[in-house]
């Protein structure tokens, strides 16, 4: 039998919680720990379509990235999307787990992730919170070629970026709002920068320093280890159905 708490226990593995940075709030959310787990369903968020979808699918157990309770709750309630969330998994017994900024620093999380499907592999860390990788494309490309890469194996429709001085072969990557590190990615002698939430001001700086700065997307950067925790998750609980959600999508639409 698998439980809630085991699968929380391989997650901890995955990912220690004592990783996560100061402001975060991962963990075991709801439920009860020793419940059966026969379908977990995977997704960035728990909104309310994958709350819904878990309801229907027959999952126990929602495991997410990005934490649904992150600020205290004063309520619990249904005339509040966050607690009306709380309320339905609750009623519905199903459990929340959630892996933040310990899932992105974690060795084979977020950022190992993510510089491995853009075309190199990770060689150490972009800042000091270790919540960045930095590594070498086999051979340099073209700024434009790479724009390519980024939108193909992302899945991402558009790119946002400023051209810097060099064609790309030193990557710095970060997934979700990562643009606070342009200064330690130029000061690893990195010529491009995948991230994404990029600000105007920090799009013209990266131009002054000469570093490509392309932002792809919050979700999209981080999308992607759902699919590699699914895969580990199913590796280590083979006979438990590991389901990722159909339903959630970028709240962000491009034209």
């Amino acid at each position: 039998m698998t439980s809630v708490r085991d699968v929380f226990e391989e997650l901890c593995r995955i990912a220690p919680l004592e990783l996560q940075m100061d402001f975060d709030n991962a963990g075991f959310q709801i439920g009860h720990a020793e419940r059966e787990v026969h379908r977990i369903l995977l997704a960035l968020d728990a909104t309310d379509e994958v709350a819904e979808e878990a309801q229907a699918c027959g999952a126990e157990l929602l495991v997410t990235h990005h934490p649904l309770i992150f600020s205290p709750l004063k309520t619990v309630h249904d005339l509040e999307p966050v607690s009306r969330r709380v309320l339905f998994l609750a009623e519905n017994g199903i459990a929340l787990i959630c892996m933040h900024t310990n899932l992105d620093i974690a060795e084979g999380g977020v950022n190992d992730v993510l510089i491995r499907l853009l075309g190199a592999e990770p060689e150490g860390s972009l800042d000091a919170d270790s919540c960045g990788r930095i590594g070498h494309l086999s051979q340099s490309m073209p700024l434009e070629a790479f724009l390519a890469v980024c939108k193909e194996r992302l899945g991402v429709p558009a790119v946002r970026y400023c051209l810097g001085n060099k064609p790309v072969y030193k990557l710095a990557a970060m997934g979700g709002s990562g643009a606070g590190s342009l200064e330690d990615a130029v000061r690893l002698g990195c010529d491009t920068y995948v991230t994404a939430d990029i600000k105007y001001h920090q799009f013209q700086r990266a131009s002054e320093l000469g570093l490509n700065l392309i932002d792809a997307d919050h979700f999209y950067t981080e999308n992607p280890v759902i699919r590699s925790l699914a895969s580990r998750l199913s590796e280590r609980f083979p006979d438990t159905d590991i389901i990722i959600s159909k339903s959630h999508d970028d709240c962000i639409r491009f034209a």
